[in-house]
């Protein structure tokens, strides 16, 4: 999909992960969509412009903000709501898609990189949540990343939609259910 995206000061603009998982959205988001973290709005964008119904939804004002004028830019409409992780959310979805900050805090500065202590503390938190959002044969696209352990999601039953190795660190884009 030609997604457009307008670059926003704070707010994290899509690189190779983003347009991994974008590429996996593509095929696999359905019904109504929840774009958890989701900063520029390429996610909730890539779902929206194949007919989804998209809650887009981050922690961070700015994000909600840029994701509301980058849908606006693409054409598209969704609701838009500032939470953390689930706190703001109160309904059930199809598909929901996390690209969490997966970093280890060490010396990370920026919000939308810092994974906290080993990288998974908000994927840790989500993994605790996600099955009170997620509507029966519903599916979660979750992207993590070599420095936040996948392996560990794989090895409890995940499966790996895509993967790609970039720079210093290898991603994955998991299908939960």
């Amino acid at each position: 999909m030609d997604v457009k995206i307008k670059e926003f000061e704070g707010v994290y603009y899509p690189r190779e992960d983003s347009h991994l998982l974008a590429g996996v959205v593509d095929k696999k988001a359905r019904g109504d969509v929840l774009d958890l973290g989701t900063g520029s709005g390429i996610q909730g964008i890539t779902a929206a412009l194949k007919g989804c119904k998209v809650t887009f939804a981050d922690i961070d004002r700015k994000a909600v903000e840029a994701a509301m004028k980058n849908a606006e830019l693409n054409g598209v409409r969704g609701s838009f709501v500032l939470s953390d992780i689930f706190d703001g959310i109160g309904s059930k979805f199809d598909t929901i898609i996390f690209n969490p900050p997966y970093l280890p805090s060490d010396g990370i500065k920026q919000r939308a990189l810092d994974g906290g202590r080993g990288g998974r503390e908000l994927i840790d938190r989500f993994l605790g949540l996600y099955k009170d959002y997620l509507k029966p044969a519903g599916t979660v696209l979750l992207l993590e990343s070599s420095f936040s352990g996948y392996e560990k999601e794989v090895e409890a039953g995940a499966k790996i939609l895509a993967n790609g190795h970039y720079f210093f660190e290898d991603l994955v884009v998991l299908e939960l259910l």
